[in-house]
Formats: structure tokens, C-alpha cells, sequence
């Protein structure tokens, strides 16, 4: 009876009965599944694992896709300024000097109505009407005025031109006792005025340029062109009963090219700007009102719509399309928060695994030989302890923004950077153990059979660090992926349009955003959290399953 109460008793992990009975591995994992933290922190890494590497591989977005939605802005449709300048319109074949605008402006402010153009040709303007002048090419002829009563009547018309016969003849007092005479070509004709035909494709005959103007200053109703007689109503000229030209003192110009500015949108416009409006009401093309703002800038005149204009979908809101959101640059956050967890996780794998093993080796050798082989190995370690690791980081990312690195380089470089300045505290561990267990009875042992020095340094004393460096290794991949991130977040590390998580925080950077749109990097932050908690939670969990000394 007695015998079969002690098999019912439950034995502890620690009963020297139960001991004999479990492997080293086997007792290691047992006190390792007891720690409740632990056991956290191995789901939360296998869920950053499956959420970076299979999430990428579901998510039907990527880490660079730009998203795009519809919006009503409000944008310019078309500006107008009041002409100052002259719009000349030559004759079919005229050639003009490039100065003509300058040089007319200069004669019809001055009078002194014949000038020489930058070639040397000797030209001049005739007034024709109010503020329309005809400009002339000129050549100096010897001529009697008096008596002459085409002469007379231009000078009692207030004109410096003439007709005589099928000539046309210009005259500039120059101060002598009769005025210089010239023989003039018509070459063109100018006024501070704008023509605008009612149909879009519709051209206007020099004919019709000028007779259109010389009515339209003169306030005739009507004028002859091109074979045919136009009636002027005010501003608007009349092909029959059909609206066929507007003329205008403000010159429009629609804001995107191919846009056709109509006479009607333009009556509108100036009626509003005339009578103060900050907005008027005009019909489209498809008949549907639409309203139209005024913005006036020292006497030019924009004019706006809401359109709807496709944008970058930035800083969206979560919703069914995004659960996290988009980013400033309109990229799915859901998905850089995968793909930026597969580099985060990754540099701090490989940095860690390099880390190591340089450590492994330099510590090995060092803790194995002593003397003068520690000693120059221990004062390496001490100079690369010392190096400034932030200037170096900087230097080095000025280095590869200069060389324009891709996004792959950067990970690789920051992988070696990392790793190279990061192992020396591995290997004063290693050092360290092994100058303690090198003098142990196994090593005297193994030393007395004749084993080779490479064996007893990797085959009999690192395996009895290797506890020590599981530990530490799981400790350090927490703060090599809090460092990855720093860097990223400083600008110093993965760059766009590659994601990790510090390059995903990074929009803190904006007060403005890190207040208003907090999607964008809390999920990131909580990442890094999570997992350098979880990776400290395991380090914790493997240093006190190797303690021999453990009880619980």
C-alpha cells in the first residue's frame, strides 16, 4: 500500500529520479516552456514572422504601390489681364522686325511717328482710328503740299497720312518749313484690343482684322471684308443674324492648353469683374452651371472651378480598401508593415548571426592562447569598442546618398556596418568563458590524448559557451532591430521606396502629423515594441533554463 502511494505521488522536475531520466536539451526546454513570459515572447515572434513573410505573400498589395482617389479641388480654368501691350496682325507674307512692339509703343507715346527698326529700315505708324494704327514701311520721296487736298484734309483730320491716287503717303514735321514726306507700304495694323472668334477653329483675313477694328473705334455699325458686310454691336461683330467675333481689352488665356475660352464665358467673366462679384455662375458645354471664382491680383484676374482631379490618396483614412491607412506618399501602410517587418527582422538575424560569429572566433582565440595573442586581440577589441558608431553612420550614409545606393546595397551595408562595429562585446563573453574553462580537468584531459587545437577550441569549449551566446544573442536581436529602426527614422538607413518599420515612423518627424494622423506610425512603433519585448522575454527565458541553479 505504501509502495503504491509513493508511485501516485507526483514527481518535480527537480527529483533526482526524474533528473536521470532527462537529456540536458531536454531539461533545458522543459525549464525553458515553464516561463509564461518566454512562451510570450515565442508567439509574438511567430506572429511577426508570419505576419512579415506569408502576410507579404497574401497582402495584394505592395510595399511601393501608389494609391489614387477622385476629388473636387478647386484649380485655375483661365486668368485675364488688361492688354498693354500692342497685338499687331500682319498681312499674309509680311515679315515684321523683331523690336516692331517696343518701337510702336515708343512712337504712338512720343508722336514721333517714323522710327527706325533694329535693321535699319525706316518704318512708321498711322493712326486709322482710336487706338488703332496702321504700321507702314517708308521710303522718302520729294513732294509739293501745297495746294494738295488730300494733304489738307488729313491735316485738318488730325492725320499724319494721306491718299493721292492709289498711294498711300506719310508726313512727320520735323521743324522746317515743310514736313518730310514718305511713301508707304502698309505692313500691318495694331491696337491694344483681342479677337476672339465665336467658333473655335474660326481665322480672321487681315481684311477683317483691320476693318473690324477701324469700325469698332470709329463706332461704325458696320464694315466691308472679304467680300461680304459685318455688322458691329459694340463689342460683338455679326456674321448676318450670327455672332461672329468679340472683341475684347482683356486677353484670356485658359489655364490648360487645348481649353477653348468662349466670347460668352468671356462677357460673363468681365460683366462679374465689372460689377465686383467674387463669383458668377456660367453654363458648360454640357449645359450644367458651374460656378466660377474671382481672384484678382493686382488687375489680373484668375478664375477657378472645383474639378475633379485624381490625387494621391495620402493619409487615408482605415477602411475596407486599407486597414491601417495609406502613408504621406499614398502607399498601403498594411503592406510597408509587412514588407518593412521582412528587413527589420532580417537585419537583425543576420547582423546578430555575424555578430556572432566574428565574436566566437576573436573571443575563442584570445581566451584559448593568452598571453601576448590575447593581449593584442584584447587592445583590437578595445579600438573598435571606441569607434564613434553615430559619425560613422553619417559618414557613411552621406557616402551612399552620394552614390545614389539602392534600396538593396543600403540593406546589405547597414547589415555589415552593424555587425562589424557590434561584435566585440561577444567576444569578451567568449574570452571570458573560456579562460575559465580552458584550466578544467576535460581540457587537461583532452590536451593530455593529444586533440588538436582547432578541435579543443570548437569542439570542446565553444559548445560550453554556446548557452551563454543563445542568450546574448536573443537579448542583441532586440536592440539590433531598435538600432535598424533608429537609423531608418534618422534617415540613415533603408531608404524609399523600400520599408521598414523606423523608415514607417519616420513621419513623426511632422508634429503635425504625428498629432493628427497617429495610423500612420503607431502600428510600426508597436511592432518594434513588441518584438524587442518578445526577443528580451525569450532572453530572459533561455538564460534561466541554462541555470543549473534554477528551481521552480
Amino acid at each position: 500500500m505504501e509502495n503504491t502511494n509513493n508511485q501516485n505521488e507526483e514527481m518535480t522536475l527537480d527529483d533526482a529520479a526524474r533528473v536521470k531520466v532527462l537529456s540536458p536539451g531536454m531539461m533545458v526546454f522543459k525549464r525553458f516552456i515553464r516561463n509564461k513570459l518566454a512562451i510570450v515572447g515565442i508567439i509574438i515572434i511567430v506572429f511577426m514572422f508570419l505576419f512579415s513573410f506569408v502576410g507579404g505573400l497574401i497582402c495584394p498589395y505592395s510595399q511601393s504601390q501608389v494609391f489614387y482617389t477622385t476629388e473636387k479641388i478647386l484649380k485655375d480654368y483661365a486668368g485675364a489681364t488688361a492688354i498693354d501691350q500692342y497685338q499687331i496682325q500682319q498681312k499674309d507674307g509680311v515679315e515684321l522686325p523683331s523690336d516692331i512692339f517696343s518701337k510702336t509703343l515708343i512712337a504712338t507715346s512720343t508722336g514721333k511717328y517714323v522710327f527706325e527698326s533694329r535693321k535699319g529700315d525706316l518704318m512708321g505708324i498711322g493712326n486709322v482710328g482710336e487706338g488703332v494704327y496702321v504700321i507702314y514701311s517708308l521710303e522718302q520721296v520729294k513732294m509739293l503740299l501745297k495746294k494738295n487736298a488730300a494733304y489738307d484734309a488729313a491735316v485738318a483730320a488730325g492725320e499724319n497720312f494721306f491718299t493721292d491716287g492709289d498711294k498711300t503717303y506719310l508726313f512727320q514735321d520735323s521743324g522746317a518749313a515743310t514736313p518730310d514726306v514718305y511713301e508707304a507700304t502698309e505692313l500691318a495694323v495694331a491696337a491694344m484690343k483681342s479677337f476672339t472668334g465665336y467658333a473655335k477653329d474660326t481665322k480672321f483675313s487681315y481684311e477683317f482684322y483691320r476693318g473690324a477694328l477701324v469700325a469698332e473705334a470709329d463706332g461704325e455699325k458696320s464694315f466691308e471684308a472679304d467680300g461680304k458686310t459685318y455688322t458691329v454691336e459694340g463689342d460683338v461683330i455679326l456674321d448676318g443674324d450670327t455672332e461672329y467675333a468679340f472683341i475684347s481689352d482683356q486677353n484670356f488665356n485658359a489655364a490648360n492648353s487645348g481649353v477653348f475660352i468662349s466670347p460668352a464665358y468671356k462677357h460673363a467673366a468681365m460683366d462679374a469683374v465689372e460689377a465686383g462679384q467674387s463669383s458668377f455662375v456660367f453654363a458648360d458645354e454640357n449645359g450644367e452651371d458651374v460656378e466660377y471664382v474671382i481672384e484678382n491680383k493686382n488687375g489680373q484676374y484668375t478664375f477657378r472651378k472645383y474639378q475633379e482631379t485624381r490625387v494621391i490618396d495620402t493619409y487615408a483614412r482605415p477602411s475596407a480598401a486599407h486597414w491601417v491607412g495609406t502613408d504621406a506618399n499614398g502607399m498601403d501602410l498594411l503592406a510597408r508593415l509587412m514588407y518593412g517587418g521582412r528587413i527589420s527582422l532580417l537585419i537583425g538575424f543576420v547582423v546578430i548571426f555575424i555578430e556572432v560569429f566574428i565574436g566566437m572566433i576573436m573571443g575563442g582565440i584570445a581566451g584559448f592562447f593568452g598571453g601576448w595573442v590575447d593581449n593584442l586581440l584584447m587592445r583590437f577589441v578595445d579600438v573598435v569598442y571606441c569607434i564613434p558608431t553615430m559619425p560613422l553612420y553619417l559618414i557613411l550614409g552621406s557616402i551612399m546618398d552620394y552614390y545614389q545606393a539602392s534600396a538593396t546595397t543600403r540593406i546589405y551595408m547597414l547589415c555589415i556596418i552593424m555587425a562589424v562595429i557590434g561584435w566585440v562585446g561577444i567576444a569578451r563573453i567568449v574570452r571570458g568563458q573560456i579562460l575559465s574553462l580552458r584550466e578544467q580537468e576535460f581540457m587537461v584531459a583532452a590536451e593530455a590524448t593529444g586533440i588538436s587545437t582547432y578541435r579543443r577550441i570548437f569542439k570542446h569549449l565553444i559548445p560550453n559557451v554556446v548557452p551563454q551566446l543563445i542568450v546574448f544573442a536573443s537579448m542583441g536581436l532586440g536592440d539590433v532591430i531598435l538600432a535598424e529602426a533608429t537609423l531608418s527614422f534618422l534617415g540613415l538607413g533603408i531608404k524609399y521606396p523600400a520599408a521598414s518599420w523606423g523608415s514607417i515612423i519616420n513621419a513623426v518627424n511632422d508634429s503635425y502629423v504625428m498629432s493628427n494622423y497617429v495610423f500612420v506610425w503607431l502600428p510600426a512603433g508597436l511592432f518594434i515594441l513588441l518584438t524587442v519585448l518578445a526577443f528580451n522575454f525569450i532572453g530572459d527565458g533561455l538564460r534561466d533554463a541554462f541555470d543549473p541553479k534554477m528551481k521552480r
